[in-house]
């Protein structure tokens, strides 16, 4: 260490990781132990180090881990092994089938950890970066791994900084995935293979998903996948993608698998920028009373126009590891009651109803545990902090009204009819109508995932959203978002126009020229419409999914919505008119609306009812 430090901190055992080989499933890795070293005896050990991590390296390939993405679409993850396994031919260019392979992924580094009944979970907190800055708040061990249990012990607010160098990104291939199924809906997936295979495609199934246990109860969110046999190149992926569309009309996903996991040596630096340690790929650091860490200049908002930086605070652990791209990811490895406690407040109004923020802590905890097994398994996280999974800020992001509502529902979570965790979603203004989620993202029809009217009272004057421009131009709905305290009416209706110029502009990339007609259809029960046909003066083109339509214009309040054309006194076109209802996809509960009935007397389980389709709050743990 440097001399005059002020602070104190102690190694148990020499925090380098020199050596990784894995040997029946389990890592093992190579140490010797030191006493005290000096900032420069610290730089050449270094570079000596480092030259053996690499000599002694001797770990084979994980096994690819899939991960299924379309244009605009949430990531999926799955496990190893396929539910149709067979006899699978060599895929074309030479390249190895990944789902037939067994060895383990970068799946088995991660598990939910259960302690006193409650699942703690791996959050990524960001990633792609170089280096990050943080602080315990009160004294931390932080283990390098291996037999030797390598530690290092240092004081509450002392300064670290983990670096990544030497990073190599994970290397992908890719399957087009043709379709998703119910895990029930066997018949729906016999009939799709029947379907595809006398089309003389060579397809297979895969299942999406996991089945876990949490004190007694069985959290099944398993699904399956219609996959083309053969594994290719991202290149020829897409040529492929682009011919089931000529030939089918059928727009597919790209499921991607890896085929060569990332790695970096991680070096661990002290306040004085002295470097006191390395690491193969991963870092873990704790607080053992549970007090967490400050972290320095957390990203977030990421491809989102409130992109910033920001100094945060979080329970529970820290783990550094590599990231899909060789860069650094920082994972907030936390218990869900405290990880509702920082996501509650940045997904509602925390002056809200209290009723209204039970029902959003119930829905918060069921989301999260039916994503599981699901999203980043190819990932060093279960879930991400972002809008892709659900916005978390930590303790930076706790408010005394929700920490309450967390508190009182702990534990509890959704389930239907039959029995299963509902995937409790939400939005934030539903525009007076709730949507079907298979119109919305696609996949199987979900029974507690149904479209309704959101009414407050009987409308048998009200025009329904079969008829839109009506719907949309009625002022008088008796809507739950619409007669909340928190309504705002630029949510629960709004006008969108662009000029002329700018809808060519943002339609470039389609490819069909000067924009000449545009035309949603393909309306869920809501109105939300989940097909823009795009009409050129060089062709015409379909943009597909809710969300993908929603891109396209700088991201449209919702799809419930019209367009119509405006032109100028001549008759030429000078623009176009959006004019919709909503705020967000419109599937599960609705935010505002559920203010709106906590306010008009409901209690939480029965405005949970109402949203998911009669199902029931129960307790997990």
């Amino acid at each position: 260490m440097s001399g005059g430090n002020a602070r104190r901190w102690a190694f148990y055992s020499l925090p380098v990781i020199q050596a990784e080989t894995r040997r029946s499933g389990r890592e093992n890795r190579d140490a010797r132990p030191h006493g005290g070293y000096g900032a420069a005896a610290v730089s050449k050990a270094v570079l000596l180090l480092t030259a053996l991590l690499f000599a002694s390296c001797a770990t084979p390939a994980p096994s690819p881990v899939p991960v299924t993405r379309g244009l605009g679409e949430p990531e999926v993850s799955v496990p190893t092994k396929p539910a149709d396994a067979g006899v699978t031919p060599p895929a074309p260019g030479g390249l190895e089938d990944p789902l037939t392979s067994g060895l383990p992924g970068p799946q088995d580094l991660k598990r939910l950890d259960f302690r006193n009944g409650e699942p703690r979970l791996p959050i990524k907190l960001m990633e792609g970066r170089e280096a990050v800055t943080f602080s315990p708040r009160a004294r931390m061990r932080l283990r390098f791994g291996g037999p030797g249990d390598k530690v290092l012990d240092a004081p509450a607010g002392s300064r670290w900084t983990v670096r990544v160098t030497q990073g190599e990104p994970a290397q992908w291939s890719a399957r087009l995935q043709l379709g998703e199924f119910r895990f029930a809906d066997k018949a729906g997936l016999a009939e799709a293979l029947e379907t595809w295979r006398a089309r003389g495609l060579a397809v297979r199934t895969h299942t999406l998903g996991s089945v876990y246990g949490i004190a007694g109860k069985v959290i099944d969110n398993r699904r399956y996948l219609l996959l083309v046999e053969e594994a290719l190149t991202p290149e020829a992926a897409a040529e492929q993608q682009a011919e089931l569309l000529r030939r089918y009309g059928l727009r597919t996903t790209l499921f991607e698998e890896v085929r060569k996991p990332s790695r970096a040596i991680l070096e661990l630096k002290d306040e004085n920028d002295a470097v006191v340690g390395l690491a193969q790929d991963r870092l873990d650091a704790e607080t053992p009373d549970g007090s967490g860490f400050d972290v320095r200049q957390v990203e977030y908002g990421v491809g989102y126009d409130f992109h910033a930086f920001e100094d945060r605070s979080f329970r529970g652990a820290l783990q550094f590891a590599v990231d899909r791209s060789g860069k650094l990811a920082v994972v907030n490895v936390v218990g869900l009651e405290d990880l509702l406690k920082g996501l509650v407040p940045s997904e509602i109004f925390a002056r809200a109803h209290p009723e209204a923020l039970k029902a959003q802590a119930v829905t918060a905890r069921g989301e999260v545990l039916a994503k599981v097994g699901i999203k980043h398994l190819a990932d060093p996280y279960l879930l991400c902090s972002e809008q892709h999974c659900a916005v978390y800020r930590g303790r930076t992001g706790e408010a005394a009204s929700t920490t309450a509502a967390v508190e009182a529902t702990r534990g509890q979570a959704l389930f239907s009819q039959d029995g299963r965790l509902v995937d409790s979603v939400y939005s934030a203004v539903c525009g007076g109508h709730t949507e079907d989620n298979d119109v919305v993202w696609g996949g199987p029809p979900d029974p507690s995932l149904r479209g309704r009217p959101d009414l407050l009272e009987p409308a048998p004057d009200v025009p329904g959203p079969s008829h839109l421009k009506a719907w949309l131009a009625t002022s008088d709905v008796p809507a739950a978002c619409k007669l909340s305290s928190f309504a705002q009416p630029t949510k629960f209706r709004w006008e969108k126009r662009f000029t002329q110029g700018q809808v060519d502009a943002l339609t470039e990339k389609l490819g069909v020229g000067a924009i000449q007609g545009l035309a949603l259809s393909e309306r869920g029960v809501s109105g939300r419409a989940r097909l823009l046909t795009v009409s050129g003066t060089k062709g015409a083109t379909q943009v597909r999914g809710e969300l993908n339509i929603r891109r396209l214009f700088g991201m449209l309040n919702s799809s419930m919505a019209t367009v119509e054309a405006e032109r100028d006194a001549e008759g030429r076109l000078t623009g176009w008119l959006f004019r919709g209802g909503g705020w967000g996809h419109g599937v599960g509960m609705c935010q505002t609306g559920a203010i709106g009935r906590a306010e008009a007397g409901q209690r939480y389980p029965d405005i949970l009812r109402f949203y998911f389709n009669g199902a029931e709050v129960a307790p997990i743990y």
